[in-house]
């Protein structure tokens, strides 16, 4: 078998400058639309941009229960001054704006919120602004045009656009969207992604299982993948043999659009992932390691422009290359913005320091106490291995290289997840 000799990283690169030369270095896939259903959709991304064929709404209606008037005739109504005007019938959401009679100077219809306006009035006054007396209707308040009125095309005139191409469909969008009639839309076919996973001591979970650990990271890695819109092509697990890591990687590079490995990327005797690309025609390693932690071994290389990810074993560090590294090459690759995650600012409650030099990605507790003051509980940093503390964290302290640390009570700002 193919032994590496035991060696350390010859450079750590920082995450920023690793992840830009990765980016030049990929020949961006073509993306191909599909046509699903509205309902479909969410969480996909918007091949084109959807314009709306109608003006929503498609008529002027009242946007509240009370009485459809034109404005002018209510000018300087008052409790004191109450404005008389005439019944002339009554308008329902529902009733067809053909069908519904105009109004005239000193009359006025009572109107239910969505009911079409009648034509000849611009504005509704509130139930509760106006005094019903059978066949009139004491005015108590004044109205300016269009009060208390949903103008037509004020959600989306005809032609104007309601989702942007290269956009994540989110719920409100899918509502926006049925409301202007549409049914189908283009979308982006999701990009295929390989996930294999290396070491001679991991055992999938339907496998035997004696002596050697559950690959927890792959299907921890593969649900992200899901959730970021694409789809994972999972290759298994491989021992360390580096002509076996070989023939997978190749074959990763015929049947996905982006490779992701597990293991095998550290400085160990046995760490042979960056050794098998290096032997596949056309390939290219482009950084081997990053002054990140966890995650320092994280690795990438292009084959035929081609990207491949290459990320610790251990799934916390797993997990924070796939925020520091993987999701943004998947935006970049599909040429989405990424997304601005919420974030939150609160007392940090036990000193953190941190490395010179690197970028550190702090699994985080936050919560509130019982005057509502944010706090900040930092989690282990070191043990890259250790589920628990993603099970524990509701957010991420990221520390960037030039900050020492942070004191206990200081007020830092964490990305929620």
């Amino acid at each position: 078998m193919y032994k590496a000799k035991m060696r350390g990283f010859k450079e750590l690169m920082r995450v920023e400058d690793a992840l830009r030369l990765l980016f030049e270095n990929i020949n961006l896939p073509k993306i191909e639309p599909e046509e699903i259903h509205v309902e479909e959709s969410a969480g996909k991304i918007s091949y084109e941009d959807v314009v709306s064929p109608v003006d929503i709404p498609p008529f002027s209606r009242s946007a509240v229960d009370g009485y459809a008037v034109i404005s002018s005739d209510t000018i300087g109504a008052s409790i004191t001054n109450p404005i008389p005007l005439k019944i002339m019938g009554e308008i329902k959401a529902g009733d067809d704006p053909e069908n519904i009679k105009n109004i005239n100077k000193g009359e006025a219809m009572i109107i239910y919120t969505g009911a079409p306006l009648p034509k000849g009035s611009d504005s509704v006054v509130m139930a509760e602004d106006a005094t019903y007396k059978g066949e009139i209707v004491e005015i108590n308040k004044a109205v300016s045009p269009y009060q208390n009125v949903s103008k037509i095309g004020e959600d989306f005139s005809k032609g104007k656009i309601i989702i942007n191409k290269n956009t994540i469909i989110k719920p409100w969008h899918i509502g926006a969207i049925i409301s202007a009639g549409i049914k189908k839309i283009k979308v982006q076919k999701p990009l295929n992604i390989a996930i294999l996973s290396t070491g001679n001591e991991i055992a999938e979970i339907n496998e035997d299982s004696k002596n050697k650990i559950i690959n927890s990271t792959k299907p921890l890695l593969k649900s992200m993948i899901i959730s970021n819109g694409c789809k994972p092509i999972d290759l298994g697990t491989v021992n360390d043999d580096i002509e076996i890591i070989k023939e997978k990687i190749e074959l990763a590079s015929k049947v996905s659009d982006l490779i992701i490995t597990t293991g095998g990327t550290s400085v160990g005797n046995y760490d042979f992932v960056v050794d098998a690309i290096l032997k596949i025609n056309e390939s290219k390693v482009l950084f081997n390691g990053v002054r990140m932690r966890p995650g320092k071994p994280t690795s990438g290389a292009v084959i035929n422009g081609k990207p491949i990810i290459m990320v610790s074993g251990f799934p916390v560090a797993a997990v924070t290359a796939f925020y520091a590294f993987i999701s943004p090459t998947i935006n970049f690759m599909r040429n989405i913005k990424e997304e601005i995650q919420p974030k939150i600012k609160g007392k940090i409650t036990r000193r953190v320091a941190n490395i010179a030099g690197v970028k550190t990605y702090l699994r985080v507790k936050v919560r509130k106490n019982d005057k509502g003051e944010i706090y900040i509980d930092p989690l282990a940093v070191t043990a890259s291995g250790v589920l628990s503390t993603l099970t524990e964290a509701n957010g991420l302290l990221i520390i960037p290289e030039n900050i020492e640390g942070y004191d206990e009570n200081d007020e830092v700002e964490v990305m929620l997840i």
